[in-house]
């Protein structure tokens, strides 16, 4: 039992409901009890009262693809770590990768991490459940199991299947259990050792490339096998122009087909690289700014359903290395709001749709009950100033890595109070 909470003089945004309205909501025992439109609700003897004073209040974030160090590599991340961060940057839900030592392959390991996160995370840590075992791509592992242990969805994270019949397999089993299949779409042979986005560019620094075609030749492929199998199929992260117009052309006819972006490429393009900067060499490459714009269109018409961080913490030894020798990944749960809030500020997208990509839709998607504001909705929820302004600076971060693709960066927006199950797990302080 908490005390209950009433936020007041708020601007809410729902995008579930399409509210965007002043109002005030109660928390009551970890849940929304009411919401009042334009005039306050009453108080409950002894309710904490939070004037929001005009800041957006919003339903939590929710990230889709975030890695840990835990269990294996606490060094990187622990849980309780990237719960802080997470908390910091909005986010109130993420779902955690497989890609541990070990993997997240048996339900066993997937009640012991649902455990862990509650005696250490501030925020709710939802398992994925690996689709092979070991990651390796070869043997499927006990959907039904890793379902029944807790698992939210199905994926081998950073890895990406090759065989086209075992993803049939995959996909057609995934529907018996009615789970959505989350796949990173990469060719390893078309990939080979690019380490960057194929194009003038790279052949100025003399690095290998990565073409576009290692993602959508395979994202076709998928999108086929979804329909073949009517599993519910999530594109883990797509970066270029052509795999919107797949994704596109394959809503059309199927419903149960949807992808996300990183915030990485909705925000950054090849150029950022600069001089070898290895802090944006990421696991799907950062991409031409003609392809930038296709993923922000793709997002604001709705091809594109979500965004995420890609929260990758790596240490200092592999990262400050020869930019082809360097490890992929940077973190992102602390910016992946204030990031995402550029495209608001520029113009590109607007707040709500921006909001639902981080919100309502990832709860679709995954069956949560959480991203919206209704009555009886876990109270999950942050409020944000949209228009402070902050410099990202490492030595700031809560994440026991510090490789971020926005050092530096000048941002307007940021998360002020961070609201999980009705207790207060973040509150900014100038």
């Amino acid at each position: 039992m908490t005390r209950p909470l009433l936020i007041e003089n708020a601007r809410i945004i729902d995008p579930a409901s399409g509210t965007d309205g002043k109002g005030a909501v109660l928390v009551e025992n970890g849940l929304i009890s009411d919401i009042a439109l334009g005039a306050p609700v009453g108080v409950p003897e002894g309710a904490e009262v939070v004037n929001a004073k005009g800041l957006i209040l919003a339903p939590g974030l929710i990230d889709m693809r975030v890695f840990t160090g835990e269990p294996g590599k606490e060094y990187r991340e622990t849980l309780a770590s990237a719960g802080e961060a997470a908390a910091a940057g909005g986010v109130t839900s993420f779902v955690m990768m497989p890609d541990t030592s070990p993997v997240v392959d048996d339900g066993a390991l997937v009640d012991f991490l649902i455990r862990r996160a509650k005696a250490t995370s501030k925020v709710n840590v939802l398992p994925a459940g690996a689709i092979t075992k070991g990651l390796a791509g070869q043997d499927i592992t006990e959907f039904g199991l890793l379902q029944e242990a807790g698992a939210v969805c199905l994926t081998d994270g950073r890895h990406s299947i090759q065989s086209s019949a075992l993803l049939r397999t995959v996909m057609s089993y995934a529907a018996n259990y009615d789970m959505t299949v989350i796949h990173h779409v990469s060719d390893s042979g078309l990939t080979g050792d690019g380490v960057m986005n194929e194009g003038l560019f790279a052949t100025i620094l003399g690095l290998k490339g990565i073409p576009r075609e290692a993602e959508t030749i395979p994202l076709a492929r998928d999108l086929q096998l979804a329909a073949l199998t009517s599993a519910k199929y999530h594109a883990a992260q797509i970066s270029c122009a052509a795999s919107v117009e797949l994704m596109a052309a394959a809503k059309k006819r199927n419903a149960s087909v949807t992808s996300g972006v990183s915030i990485n490429n909705l925000a950054l393009n090849e150029n950022d690289i600069g001089r070898y900067r290895t802090f944006f060499k990421l696991g799907t490459p950062l991409r031409s700014e003609d392809d930038r714009q296709a993923v922000i269109e793709g997002l604001r018409s709705g091809t594109i359903d979500t965004i995420h961080s890609d929260h990758d913490p790596q240490d200092t030894e592999v990262k400050r290395q020869p930019f082809a020798e360097a490890s992929d990944g940077a973190i992102g749960l602390e910016t992946l709001l204030s990031a995402a809030l550029r495209l608001h500020h520029s113009g590109d997208v607007d707040l709500m749709t921006i909001l639902r990509a981080m919100t309502s839709r990832p709860a679709e998607i995954l069956g949560l009950p959480s991203g919206r504001i209704a009555k009886g909705a876990p109270a999950d929820l942050i409020l944000f100033d949209l228009d402070y302004p902050w410099q990202v600076s490492e030595r700031d971060l809560r994440s026991r890595s510090r490789n971020t693709s926005f050092e530096g960066a000048r941002l307007a927006g940021k998360v002020m109070r961070t609201v999980v199950g009705g207790e207060t797990v973040f509150e900014h302080i100038d």
